[in-house]
Protein backbone atom coordinates (compact mmCIF):
# COMPACT_ATOMS: atom_id res chain seq x y z
CA UNK A 1 0.00 0.00 0.00
CA UNK A 2 1.27 3.22 -0.80
CA UNK A 3 -0.31 5.72 1.24
CA UNK A 4 -3.03 5.26 3.84
CA UNK A 5 -5.32 7.84 5.41
CA UNK A 6 -6.65 7.52 9.35
CA UNK A 7 -9.18 9.85 10.23
CA UNK A 8 -9.99 10.64 13.53
CA UNK A 9 -6.11 10.52 14.39
CA UNK A 10 -5.72 12.70 17.26
CA UNK A 11 -8.42 10.32 18.98
CA UNK A 12 -7.62 7.12 21.15
CA UNK A 13 -7.73 4.48 18.24
CA UNK A 14 -6.05 6.67 15.49
CA UNK A 15 -3.03 7.06 18.15
CA UNK A 16 -2.98 3.18 18.34
CA UNK A 17 -2.96 2.60 14.32
CA UNK A 18 -0.45 5.81 13.96
CA UNK A 19 2.18 3.60 16.33
CA UNK A 20 0.95 0.25 15.11
CA UNK A 21 0.83 0.74 11.22
CA UNK A 22 4.49 2.28 11.29
CA UNK A 23 5.90 0.45 8.08
CA UNK A 24 2.77 -0.80 6.57
CA UNK A 25 2.35 1.86 3.84
CA UNK A 26 4.88 3.39 2.34
CA UNK A 27 2.92 6.78 3.84
CA UNK A 28 0.20 7.30 6.38
CA UNK A 29 -1.53 10.52 6.21
CA UNK A 30 -3.56 11.62 9.14
CA UNK A 31 -6.02 13.81 10.08
CA UNK A 32 -8.27 15.67 12.15
CA UNK A 33 -9.55 18.65 13.63
CA UNK A 34 -7.98 18.61 17.21
CA UNK A 35 -4.32 18.78 17.04
CA UNK A 36 -1.91 16.23 16.34
CA UNK A 37 1.84 15.87 16.69
CA UNK A 38 4.31 16.50 14.08
CA UNK A 39 5.02 14.77 10.96
CA UNK A 40 7.18 11.74 11.33
CA UNK A 41 8.98 10.04 8.77
CA UNK A 42 6.82 8.77 6.25
CA UNK A 43 4.02 10.35 7.71
CA UNK A 44 1.51 13.08 6.58
CA UNK A 45 -0.75 15.23 9.17
CA UNK A 46 -3.57 16.71 7.14
CA UNK A 47 -6.24 18.97 9.23
CA UNK A 48 -9.77 18.62 8.13
CA UNK A 49 -13.15 19.49 9.01
CA UNK A 50 -15.41 15.91 7.92
CA UNK A 51 -18.45 17.90 7.55
CA UNK A 52 -16.30 19.75 4.79
CA UNK A 53 -16.87 17.86 1.31
CA UNK A 54 -14.36 19.78 -0.80
CA UNK A 55 -12.20 19.46 2.04
CA UNK A 56 -12.48 15.98 2.34
CA UNK A 57 -12.26 15.60 -1.55
CA UNK A 58 -8.71 16.94 -1.12
CA UNK A 59 -7.69 14.96 1.66
CA UNK A 60 -8.46 11.16 0.38
CA UNK A 61 -6.48 12.28 -2.92
CA UNK A 62 -3.73 9.58 -3.59
CA UNK A 63 -5.30 7.66 -1.10
CA UNK A 64 -5.12 3.66 -1.86
CA UNK A 65 -7.10 3.09 1.42
CA UNK A 66 -8.82 4.45 4.37
CA UNK A 67 -9.02 3.98 8.27
CA UNK A 68 -12.38 6.00 9.20
CA UNK A 69 -12.56 6.43 12.64
CA UNK A 70 -13.03 10.56 12.72
CA UNK A 71 -16.89 12.00 14.05
CA UNK A 72 -17.51 12.31 17.86
CA UNK A 73 -17.17 8.77 19.54
CA UNK A 74 -19.88 9.21 22.89
CA UNK A 75 -23.69 9.92 22.92
CA UNK A 76 -23.78 13.80 21.89
CA UNK A 77 -26.74 16.54 20.75
CA UNK A 78 -28.22 15.63 17.07
CA UNK A 79 -26.91 18.71 15.74
CA UNK A 80 -23.09 17.54 16.20
CA UNK A 81 -23.57 14.27 15.12
CA UNK A 82 -25.19 15.37 12.21
CA UNK A 83 -22.22 17.22 10.87
CA UNK A 84 -19.40 15.25 12.45
CA UNK A 85 -20.87 11.50 12.13
CA UNK A 86 -23.72 12.08 9.08
CA UNK A 87 -22.31 14.60 6.88
CA UNK A 88 -19.00 13.34 7.75
CA UNK A 89 -18.98 9.51 7.28
CA UNK A 90 -21.09 10.34 3.86
CA UNK A 91 -18.07 12.66 2.12
CA UNK A 92 -15.79 10.34 2.94
CA UNK A 93 -17.45 7.80 1.55
CA UNK A 94 -18.52 10.43 -1.92
CA UNK A 95 -15.07 11.76 -1.98
CA UNK A 96 -13.19 7.94 -1.86
CA UNK A 97 -15.81 7.70 -4.88
CA UNK A 98 -14.65 10.58 -6.68
CA UNK A 99 -10.96 9.78 -5.85
CA UNK A 100 -11.33 5.46 -6.43
CA UNK A 101 -10.63 4.69 -3.01
CA UNK A 102 -11.11 1.11 -3.32
CA UNK A 103 -11.72 0.32 0.74
CA UNK A 104 -12.28 1.83 3.82
CA UNK A 105 -12.75 0.31 7.24
CA UNK A 106 -15.86 1.97 8.95
CA UNK A 107 -15.27 2.19 12.96
CA UNK A 108 -18.65 1.28 13.62
CA UNK A 109 -19.86 0.64 17.71
CA UNK A 110 -21.29 -2.03 19.58
CA UNK A 111 -23.72 1.17 20.44
CA UNK A 112 -25.22 -0.04 16.95
CA UNK A 113 -26.70 -3.19 18.41
CA UNK A 114 -26.33 -1.96 22.40
CA UNK A 115 -30.63 -3.15 22.96
CA UNK A 116 -29.82 -6.70 22.84
CA UNK A 117 -29.82 -8.70 25.63
CA UNK A 118 -26.61 -9.82 26.87
CA UNK A 119 -27.88 -13.37 26.74
CA UNK A 120 -28.03 -13.27 22.80
CA UNK A 121 -25.10 -14.17 20.75
CA UNK A 122 -25.05 -12.05 17.74
CA UNK A 123 -23.44 -11.84 14.36
CA UNK A 124 -23.53 -10.14 10.90
CA UNK A 125 -27.12 -11.14 10.82
CA UNK A 126 -28.70 -9.66 13.87
CA UNK A 127 -30.68 -6.61 13.60
CA UNK A 128 -29.40 -3.57 14.13
CA UNK A 129 -30.96 -2.05 17.76
CA UNK A 130 -28.93 1.45 18.50
CA UNK A 131 -28.60 2.10 22.21
CA UNK A 132 -28.30 6.26 21.95
CA UNK A 133 -28.24 8.57 18.91
CA UNK A 134 -24.56 8.21 18.85
CA UNK A 135 -25.35 4.00 18.22
CA UNK A 136 -27.60 5.52 15.27
CA UNK A 137 -25.16 6.96 13.21
CA UNK A 138 -23.14 4.37 13.17
CA UNK A 139 -26.14 2.23 11.99
CA UNK A 140 -26.31 5.16 9.23
CA UNK A 141 -22.53 4.39 8.64
CA UNK A 142 -23.16 1.02 8.15
CA UNK A 143 -25.96 1.21 5.86
CA UNK A 144 -23.84 3.88 3.58
CA UNK A 145 -21.03 1.53 3.29
CA UNK A 146 -23.59 -0.94 2.62
CA UNK A 147 -24.68 1.26 -0.31
CA UNK A 148 -21.49 2.23 -1.35
CA UNK A 149 -20.30 -1.11 -1.92
CA UNK A 150 -23.65 -2.01 -4.36
CA UNK A 151 -23.81 0.71 -6.11
CA UNK A 152 -19.96 1.84 -6.68
CA UNK A 153 -18.07 -1.04 -5.63
CA UNK A 154 -16.06 0.54 -2.67
CA UNK A 155 -15.04 -2.46 -0.28
CA UNK A 156 -15.98 -1.63 3.46
CA UNK A 157 -15.13 -3.72 6.27
CA UNK A 158 -17.65 -2.14 9.28
CA UNK A 159 -16.69 -3.16 12.39
CA UNK A 160 -18.87 -2.73 15.75
CA UNK A 161 -15.60 -1.97 17.95
CA UNK A 162 -15.99 -3.04 21.23
CA UNK A 163 -14.00 -1.14 23.99
CA UNK A 164 -10.34 -1.11 23.29
CA UNK A 165 -7.90 -0.13 25.26
CA UNK A 166 -5.02 -0.96 27.60
CA UNK A 167 -7.40 -3.24 29.85
CA UNK A 168 -10.57 -3.61 30.49
CA UNK A 169 -12.10 -0.49 32.78
CA UNK A 170 -14.62 -2.66 34.74
CA UNK A 171 -16.92 -6.11 34.37
CA UNK A 172 -18.49 -5.28 31.18
CA UNK A 173 -15.53 -4.64 29.45
CA UNK A 174 -14.30 -8.63 30.22
CA UNK A 175 -16.70 -8.89 27.15
CA UNK A 176 -16.13 -6.36 24.69
CA UNK A 177 -12.39 -5.89 25.31
CA UNK A 178 -10.33 -5.42 22.51
CA UNK A 179 -6.50 -5.21 22.84
CA UNK A 180 -4.80 -2.71 20.69
CA UNK A 181 -2.60 -5.21 19.56
CA UNK A 182 -5.44 -6.91 18.13
CA UNK A 183 -6.90 -3.60 16.73
CA UNK A 184 -3.71 -3.33 14.70
CA UNK A 185 -3.81 -6.62 13.37
CA UNK A 186 -7.44 -6.50 12.21
CA UNK A 187 -6.67 -3.37 10.66
CA UNK A 188 -3.64 -4.80 8.76
CA UNK A 189 -5.85 -8.24 8.17
CA UNK A 190 -8.44 -5.88 6.25
CA UNK A 191 -6.36 -3.53 3.81
CA UNK A 192 -4.45 -7.27 3.11
CA UNK A 193 -7.62 -9.32 1.90
CA UNK A 194 -8.00 -9.32 -1.71
CA UNK A 195 -11.18 -8.85 -1.58
CA UNK A 196 -14.33 -8.12 1.27
CA UNK A 197 -16.81 -6.80 -0.22
CA UNK A 198 -19.56 -4.63 2.69
CA UNK A 199 -18.40 -7.37 5.66
CA UNK A 200 -19.99 -6.01 9.03
CA UNK A 201 -18.40 -7.98 11.87
CA UNK A 202 -17.53 -7.19 15.79
CA UNK A 203 -14.10 -6.08 17.43
CA UNK A 204 -13.37 -7.88 19.95
CA UNK A 205 -10.66 -10.11 21.80
CA UNK A 206 -10.99 -13.97 21.85
CA UNK A 207 -12.65 -12.83 25.23
CA UNK A 208 -13.84 -16.22 27.61
CA UNK A 209 -17.48 -14.49 27.67
CA UNK A 210 -17.51 -12.68 24.63
CA UNK A 211 -21.39 -11.63 23.09
CA UNK A 212 -20.58 -11.49 19.47
CA UNK A 213 -19.42 -14.13 16.65
CA UNK A 214 -17.36 -13.19 13.90
CA UNK A 215 -17.20 -17.13 12.63
CA UNK A 216 -18.41 -15.19 9.17
CA UNK A 217 -15.73 -13.44 8.69
CA UNK A 218 -13.06 -16.18 8.78
CA UNK A 219 -12.01 -15.93 5.38
CA UNK A 220 -9.94 -11.97 6.36
CA UNK A 221 -7.14 -14.58 8.25
CA UNK A 222 -7.73 -12.44 11.46
CA UNK A 223 -7.19 -14.39 14.76
CA UNK A 224 -7.29 -12.51 17.82
CA UNK A 225 -4.32 -13.32 20.48
CA UNK A 226 -5.34 -11.54 23.16
CA UNK A 227 -8.11 -12.33 26.14
CA UNK A 228 -9.72 -10.30 29.36
CA UNK A 229 -9.31 -13.31 31.11
CA UNK A 230 -6.18 -12.57 32.34
CA UNK A 231 -7.48 -8.81 33.82
CA UNK A 232 -10.71 -11.24 35.67
CA UNK A 233 -9.22 -11.62 38.97
CA UNK A 234 -8.11 -7.90 39.54
CA UNK A 235 -11.31 -6.43 37.68
CA UNK A 236 -13.74 -8.08 40.20
CA UNK A 237 -11.74 -7.54 42.96
CA UNK A 238 -12.04 -3.84 42.20
CA UNK A 239 -16.04 -3.65 40.87
CA UNK A 240 -19.17 -5.16 43.21
CA UNK A 241 -20.98 -7.62 40.89
CA UNK A 242 -23.57 -5.90 38.69
CA UNK A 243 -27.26 -5.98 39.09
CA UNK A 244 -28.89 -8.47 37.06
CA UNK A 245 -31.97 -6.06 36.99
CA UNK A 246 -30.48 -3.18 35.75
CA UNK A 247 -30.95 -2.15 32.38
CA UNK A 248 -26.99 -1.51 32.00
CA UNK A 249 -26.72 -4.88 32.84
CA UNK A 250 -29.61 -6.24 31.44
CA UNK A 251 -27.74 -5.08 27.56
CA UNK A 252 -25.54 -5.23 25.57
CA UNK A 253 -24.81 -1.32 25.25
CA UNK A 254 -24.42 -1.16 29.14
CA UNK A 255 -25.03 2.84 30.40
CA UNK A 256 -25.93 4.39 27.44
CA UNK A 257 -28.91 1.50 27.26
CA UNK A 258 -29.49 2.51 30.65
CA UNK A 259 -29.45 6.32 30.32
CA UNK A 260 -32.45 8.29 28.87
CA UNK A 261 -32.23 10.45 25.63
CA UNK A 262 -29.55 12.95 25.42
CA UNK A 263 -31.80 16.07 24.39
CA UNK A 264 -34.28 15.78 27.32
Amino acid sequence: MKRLLITGAAGNLGKICREGLKGYADVIRLSDISPMNPAGPNEEVVPCDLSDRAAVIELTKDVDGIIHLGGISIEAAFDDLLQANLAGTYNIYEAARQNGVGRIMFASSNHAIGFHERTTRLDDTSAQRPDSLYGVTKCYGEAMASYYYDKFDVETVSVRIGSCFEKPLDRRMLSTWMSPGDFVSLMKAIFTAPQTGHLVMYGVSDNTAKWWSNDHAEFLGWKPKDSSEQFRAEIEAAFAPEDRHEKATIYQGGGFAARGHFED
